[in-house]
């Protein structure tokens, strides 16, 4: 008898088991045509939810596509809780950034058609958009790729509140104005909603329909989404719809206002029943083809080649090994979020009304009740608990971490901060800290996320970082909040004012403290991250580089923050 070849037995096992899960899959596809589910499933459903099913609580809808059914739907909690109308599976939910993936494929449709093409200059459809000395494709808007800033910073810095009413021609005005981009076309990735403001508006010059007429001709109407539209007027009224809230703390709630008048980006107006049609239109085509398909959820590649998993408006992944195409929402306190899995014929679909409401993680544990996880040959226990006691710190790890503990900042405006606990080493940036392990003498890795990596290192008089994501990487400088004299700190003081944007704001000095002061903003205190970096706790705005003159004066700053790079404003004479 031949020696067991051990690497050709375990590969038949992985076969074996993939047969077996796809038996699986087969088994629940015919199971679930029969448009029923087994008791015990929907109690598991029932119980993921079981914190919203409240008549004192917002809540959400759910719904599970198999071929071209609804096999499911349910709401839980309140659509309105005024007037106690409950979320169902026919309540009208704004999708926030769910949208996104209708704007492509009305560009995808215009494509087919022959009227765009997706390699074309975007000023060839937006003549008003200015010249900013680089091309700048309708594939970049689709893929995030085009370095063009977020309208909803852009809007907010300039002073208006996202729940002011904001038009399409807002947006339009401010767009028109950019004086530069984040970064040059094609070679780095950065989500902005401006892209799909720009995309709906590229539907509209080439149609010659408004971008709502476009959608609910060319897609909603032809798929039977009866109860579907882009909301394109913020005073419209609409039938069943849920309002949005925030959540004040364990037993009350606040409205969240949305009074949106822009569309493309987002506010596309659906329930689960309609969505149900969507998702089943990415593999039994009810409009456009295989082809359109492909194009919509084609991964992005960088010009240097570099993949990445956002596609056309939509990601394009996997989930236990399953490829899937997804997107998930947020605006207000709306939060959306919708699966597709094509090689098992079903998707999952939830909404929520309020803010604090996990609609991905919920999705995926009802997908996980139907999809086999194929990227394992048994479950690892191990590795679903692993042992934190791995991290632990030995004495002259703590000795070498000690000079690299405390807060840096990137020229991006990226934060972060350092600290060892219980003889561990923790990260820190915006939520709790998160916990980080040693991979060599300078180099670690998040515990939970290995792929994120970080890099120690001293350069002359700086103490740097180095994090490298799947996706980017970026340094960051350690600093010490400086706290100077009151003449020190009056160089900084005066009256800052942006061309872009037509907008202005001051530094004033109060109770010795610097303090940034807008007309529609309540002041807000300054860090001093060293002297050319300003900290603040605006989110549209986080983080301020000062900018001088050869004598070292302050000549203005420019706000890189998030999503917006490099947006400048002067300092304006006395």
């Amino acid at each position: 008898m031949e020696a067991l070849n051990l690497s050709s037995t375990n590969g038949m096992r992985q076969r074996i088991r993939s047969i077996f899960l796809l038996v699986i899959a087969f088994t629940i596809s015919n199971s679930l045509s029969a448009q029923t589910l087994p008791d015990s499933i929907i109690t598991k459903i029932n119980a993921l939810f079981d914190q919203w099913n409240n008549p004192n609580s917002p809540g959400c809808a759910v719904g599970i596509v198999r071929n071209d059914s609804l096999i499911f739907s349910k709401g839980y909690g309140m659509a309105n809780l005024e007037y106690s109308i409950p979320n169902s599976g026919e309540t009208i939910f704004h999708m926030a950034s769910v949208s996104k993936q209708f704007t492509a494929f009305a560009i995808v449709l215009l494509a087919r058609q022959g009227k765009l093409q997706l390699d074309d200059d975007i000023r060839k459809y937006l003549p008003w958009f200015p010249d900013l000395k680089e091309k700048i494709t309708i594939r970049h808007l689709l893929n995030h790729t085009s370095g063009i800033r977020d309208q909803w910073q852009l809007v907010a810095i300039q002073g208006t509140r996202l729940d002011d009413v904001i038009t399409q021609e807002h947006i339009i005005k401010i767009l028109s104005k950019q004086q530069a981009l984040n970064f040059k076309p094609g070679e780095e990735y950065s989500y902005s909603n401006s892209n799909f403001t720009l995309l709906a508006e590229i539907v509209k010059a080439v149609s010659g329909q408004s971008f709502r007429q476009f959608t609910d001709s060319a897609i909603f109407k032809p798929l039977g989404m009866m109860h579907t539209h882009f909301h394109d007027d913020y005073t419209e009224i609409v039938n069943n719809r849920a309002d949005s809230y925030n959540r004040k703390d364990s037993a009350h709630y606040a409205k969240s206002i949305l009074s949106y008048s822009n569309a493309g980006a987002t506010s596309l107006f659906t329930n689960v029943k309609d969505m149900s049609k969507w998702i089943s239109n990415f593999y039994d085509h009810k409009v456009g083809d295989q082809k359109d398909i492909d194009v919509l959820t084609t991964k992005t590649r960088l010009s240097n080649g570099k993949e990445l998993s956002y596609a056309a408006g939509i990601v394009s992944d996997t989930y236990n090994g399953w490829r899937q195409f997804s997107h998930g929402g947020g605006d207000a306190g709306f939060r959306t979020f919708i699966a597709a899995f094509p090689d098992l014929k079903m998707g999952v679909i939830v909404f929520g009304n309020v803010n604090d409401f996990n609609p991905t993680g919920k999705a995926h544990q009802i997908a996980g009740l139907f999809a086999g996880d194929t990227t394992k040959k048994v479950p690892d226990i191990k590795e679903e608990k692993k042992d934190e006691s791995a991290a632990a710190l030995s004495n002259n790890d703590t000795m070498f971490l000690h000079k690299y503990l405390g807060n840096y900042v990137s020229d991006a405006g990226i934060t972060l901060a350092l600290e060892i606990k219980d003889s561990k080493l923790y990260y820190r940036s915006d939520g709790g800290p998160s916990l980080m392990k040693k991979d060599s003498t300078n180099k670690y890795s998040m515990f939970y996320a290995p792929e994120i990596r970080f890099s120690f290192d001293m350069h002359a008089k700086d103490t740097t970082i180095s994090v490298t994501t799947p996706d980017q990487k970026f340094v960051l400088k350690k600093y010490v909040p400086i706290l100077p004299e009151d003449k020190a700190l009056q160089a900084y003081t005066g009256r800052y004012y942006s061309p872009e944007l037509d907008c202005s704001y001051e530094i004033v000095l109060k109770d010795h403290r610097l303090y940034l002061t807008n007309n529609k903003y309540n002041d807000m205190p300054l860090t001093l991250a060293g002297p050319d970096h300003l900290l603040t706790e605006f989110w549209w705005m986080d983080h301020l580089t000062v900018k001088r003159n050869k004598l070292n004066q302050i000549t203005g700053f420019e706000i890189s923050s998030g999503r917006v790079m490099q947006v400048a404003f002067n300092k304006m004479g006395k």
